[in-house]
């Protein structure tokens, strides 16, 4: 596997014939699967027994949620944010989960593939605008695009436009740029060490996975926000 970290599904995969594009394909996929699979079970884990007062995974889980909901607090109020709980806690598990597994050496960060995250920005691309409008009503939401100030609508209306296409890019390519950026580093780091275990990187790497999630959850809950909440004079 020339110019990239070896992966388990990559060799695997070489082994039933999969090579080039069949194989980066397979690794994708097969990395997608696997973070979908440890976010179910840590799922199952957290809600098996369920307890007043929580431990262990429960425990773990409840001060996660938590955590979002604090987050989203922030932003759009605690009612709001309790109210976009399943989305974005979803997501953020989901994106965490699939940034550490490119740590792991033999595996790949799925959100390194530009498929992955472009996806994941497309259902909220799509999700707010669609709350934005079940909540307000079309022309009320698409009233908001012209801007404060009437005289300057037709130019303040396709500027918001561009903007909110543009937050496809953003949220894609910024987490794809910087789980693609790690993967790199990390290629470098065992290339050159690859008998002594690089701590520190591997520290910084998974700090850069969390962060990653973190802030992809947070802009999810501003767009949410700035498309629900649509005060009366604009």
């Amino acid at each position: 596997m020339e110019g990239r970290l070896f992966t388990f599904f990559g060799s695997l995969g070489e082994m039933f014939g999969y090579t080039g594009h069949d194989s980066h394909t397979v690794i994708f996929l097969t990395h997608m699967i696997l973070s979908a699979i440890v976010v179910l079970v840590i799922a199952k884990i957290a809600t098996a027994s369920l307890r007043l007062v929580p431990t262990g995974t429960q425990n773990v889980m409840e001060a996660y949620l938590g955590g979002v909901v604090s987050m989203g607090a922030d932003v759009m109020g605690k009612e709001e944010a309790r109210r976009y709980l399943p989305l974005v806690a979803t997501i953020g598990l989901f994106v965490v989960v699939a940034n550490l597994i490119g740590v792991v050496p033999g595996f790949e960060a799925p959100t390194s593939s530009l498929n992955m995250t472009l996806a994941l920005a497309l259902v909220v691309f799509f999700y707010y605008n669609f709350e934005g409008i079940r909540r307000n009503g079309v022309i009320k939401y698409f009233a908001h695009f012209l801007g404060p100030v009437w005289w300057l609508a037709w130019l303040m209306f396709p500027i918001e436009i561009v903007s909110h296409i543009s937050r496809i890019i953003s949220l894609s390519f910024r987490l794809f740029g910087n789980v693609k950026g790690d993967d790199m580093f990390l290629m470098v780091i065992l290339m050159l060490a690859p008998w002594i275990f690089p701590i520190v990187p591997f520290a910084l790497l998974t700090f850069m996975a969390l962060l990653q999630g973190f802030i992809f959850m947070i802009l999810t809950y501003v767009y949410l926000g700035g498309a629900v909440l649509i005060s009366e004079d604009h």
